[in-house]
This record gives C-alpha cells, sequence and structure tokens, in this order.
C-alpha cells in the first residue's frame, strides 16, 4: 500500500518547528531528511526513522520492517505528539552526525 500525500504532508506539519525537513516520493513512499540527510521515510502511512539507540530507549515505538528485505526501522505511532517527532528526528540526526566518516 502506498503512502498517501495527505499523512506525509501532516507529519511535516507535525515537525514544521524543526525547519529544514524535506522529503522526497519514490515508488508510493516518501524518505524524509533533515539538514540534507535520511532520518527516516513514511512508508504504509506509517512513520519510521533509523533506529538510533536515544531513540529506541526514550521514544515509545517499535522495530518493524519498512518493506520485505529492507533493514527494520522505528515505528513512532504517537504521531499526535508534535515535540516527540521533533526530538526523534533531531536525535536520529546529531547520531547521525556524529557518525562522520573519516577522512583518509
Amino acid at each position: 500500500m502506498a503512502s498517501s500525500k495527505d499523512y506525509l504532508d501532516f507529519i511535516l506539519s507535525q515537525v514544521e518547528f524543526l525547519g529544514d525537513v524535506t522529503s522526497r516520493q519514490m515508488m508510493g513512499e516518501y524518505i524524509l531528511y533533515y539538514h540534507g540527510k535520511i532520518i527516516g521515510g513514511i512508508y504504509d502511512n506509517r512513520f519510521l526513522i533509523k533506529p538510533v539507540d536515544f531513540v529506541i530507549h526514550n521514544i515509545p515505538g517499535k522495530m518493524v520492517l519498512p518493506y520485505s528485505g529492507a533493514k527494520q526501522m522505528y515505528w513512532i505511532q504517537d504521531v499526535e505528539n508534535s515535540v516527540l517527532l521533533c526530538d526523534a528526528i533531531q536525535m536520529v540526526y546529531d547520531e547521525l552526525d556524529n557518525k562522520k566518516t573519516p577522512k583518509l
């Protein structure tokens, strides 16, 4: 089942406080970016983010497969809580930013 544009628009409105959250449609789903880094996506009208330690241990949700053959992602079901969503996105971004590839 493809995700709806209405659901994407709802999620983006919930996290508009952060500013630079963008999306890109891909095969009926949406990839989400924060400051140009992939932090998650909308899959089957579910808000899924990369499973970083802080999010797994501090934000209610569960690990799911976005689609067959994919790596598991963290499903945050409480999408009505904009503060929770913004915190989750910021924590994913911060952890990804700390894992920069070392220069050779």
